[in-house]
C-alpha cells in the first residue's frame, strides 16, 4: 500500500514539473485595466528630442547642423535647461564619424564660452572613428559599455553617411542601418540622434525613405538669409510639431598653432525667433549679389577673423577680417569674376553698398559684420 504522504510528495513534484514546462509567451496581452499612465519622463530634450528612440537630424551642408547637435549635447551632458526646455541628463556618447578633428576646437570653444575654469567633469565621450554602423554596431555598444560604466542618456551619429557602407537609396542598406540604429537604442535604452544630409532638392533627408518611417522624430535644419541656424521640429510622433528655435554661430579665439596663428572655431549662441524673422526679411531685399558677399564675409572670418583692437571699441563678439581676404574669398566663390574690367571697382560698389545699410563696418582695412 502506497504511503500517503509519498503520494503526496509525487503530486507535488509534477505540479512543480508542470509549472516549470509553462513557457513564458513572447506576446504577452495586457489587460486595460493594467495600462496606467507612468512618470518617468518621455524626453530627452522636451519638446525636442524623445527619451527614448531615433531623431533625424538633417539639412543641407554648411547649414550648422552639426554644430548644433553638438551644441545640445553638451547641454544634456551637463543637465543643463536647453533654451528654456527641461532635459533629461545624463552620459553622452558622439560618434564623430566625420571632421572629428575640429572638436578639439569646439571644445575648446565651449569650454571658454560656457564653462569655469574649475568645473566639475562633464559626461560628454567622442568616438572618432570611422566605422560601418550595420557591421559596428556590436562592437560599439560593447566599446561603450566597457569604458563608460553605465548607460549613455544620448548617442549621437554624425553623419550618417559617413557610417553607411553601401547606398542610402536602397532599402536593404539602410534598412540595416536602421536596425542597427535601433539596436543601440534598445542596448541602453536610450535617444538615438541621426544628423543626416538631405536631397538635391532640399526638401527631404536625403535616401531611402525607411529611415524617416523608423523615426520617431524629424527635425530640419537650415540656414535663413541672415545667416541664422533654424532648427524646425518637422514632426514628433508623441508630441507637438512646428516649434522653431534660431541660433547663430559665434566665433571664438581658442588659441594659436604652432606658428603662432590664432585657431578659430564656433560656438552657437541663441537668437530670438522674431528678431530671426526680421533680419530675413531685411536680407530678402538684398540683390543676389550683396547676400552671397555677406556670405562670402562670414566664411572669411571664420578662416581669418580675429577679435579688433580694443580702442575700437567693438561688441566683444565681433570678428573683424582683412578686407584683402574678404576681397579673395568673393572671388573665390566667383562672385567677382577676375577677368571682369574693373573687378576692384566691383568690390568697391559692393561694399559700399553694403555700409550704407549698415550691414557691415569696415576701419583700417579690416572689415567685419555688423
Amino acid at each position: 500500500m502506497m504511503d500517503v504522504n509519498a503520494a503526496s510528495d509525487h503530486e507535488l513534484d509534477r505540479r512543480a514539473l508542470r509549472q516549470k514546462s509553462v513557457i513564458e509567451p513572447r506576446f504577452k496581452l495586457i489587460r486595460f485595466d493594467d495600462l496606467q499612465l507612468g512618470t518617468e519622463r518621455p524626453y530627452l530634450v522636451k519638446g525636442l528630442i524623445p527619451r527614448i528612440g531615433l531623431t533625424v537630424v538633417w539639412g543641407p551642408p554648411k547649414c550648422g547642423k552639426s554644430f548644433w547637435a553638438y551644441d545640445l549635447s553638451m547641454y544634456v551632458a551637463l543637465s543643463w535647461q536647453y533654451r528654456g526646455r527641461r532635459v533629461h541628463g545624463g552620459p553622452v556618447v558622439y560618434c564623430a564619424f566625420e571632421g572629428a578633428d575640429g572638436f578639439k576646437a569646439r571644445a575648446e570653444a565651449f569650454r571658454q564660452r560656457h564653462l569655469q575654469e574649475d568645473h566639475g567633469e562633464v559626461d560628454f565621450h567622442l568616438v572618432a572613428a570611422r566605422a560601418n554602423l550595420a557591421t559596428d554596431h556590436a562592437a560599439l555598444i560593447n566599446a561603450i559599455r566597457a569604458q563608460l560604466g553605465n548607460n549613455p542618456v544620448l548617442v549621437v551619429l554624425d553623419t550618417l553617411n559617413r557610417s553607411l557602407q553601401g547606398s542610402e537609396n536602397d532599402d536593404k542598406d539602410m534598412g540595416m542601418y536602421v536596425k542597427a540604429a535601433d539596436a543601440i537604442r534598445d542596448a541602453f535604452g536610450c535617444a538615438v540622434v541621426i544628423v543626416h544630409h538631405c536631397g538635391i532638392e532640399g526638401t527631404r533627408p536625403r535616401g531611402h525613405t525607411s529611415l524617416t518611417g523608423a523615426a520617431d522624430a524629424q527635425l530640419a535644419v537650415k540656414r535663413d538669409a541672415g545667416s541664422n541656424i533654424i532648427v524646425t521640429v518637422e514632426w514628433m510622433k508623441d508630441g507637438p510639431e512646428g516649434d522653431t528655435i534660431a541660433s547663430k554661430l559665434e566665433p571664438v579665439d581658442v588659441g594659436r598653432d604652432c606658428d603662432g596663428d590664432i585657431i578659430t572655431s564656433c560656438v552657437v549662441v541663441p537668437v530670438e525667433y522674431e528678431e530671426a524673422k526680421a533680419a530675413q526679411t531685411a536680407k530678402r531685399r538684398l540683390s543676389d549679389r550683396q547676400r552671397l558677399a555677406l556670405e562670402a564675409l562670414t566664411e572669411a572670418t571664420l578662416n581669418s577673423g580675429k577679435a579688433p583692437p580694443p580702442a575700437w571699441q567693438l561688441p566683444a563678439n565681433i570678428r573683424v577680417v582683412q578686407i584683402e581676404a574678404w576681397r579673395e574669398e568673393l572671388t573665390r566663390r566667383g562672385v567677382i569674376e577676375r577677368t571682369a574690367a574693373n573687378p576692384r571697382q566691383d568690390f568697391k560698389r559692393l561694399r559700399l553698398a553694403l555700409a550704407a545699410r549698415k550691414l557691415i563696418g569696415d576701419r583700417d582695412e579690416h572689415v567685419w559684420a555688423a
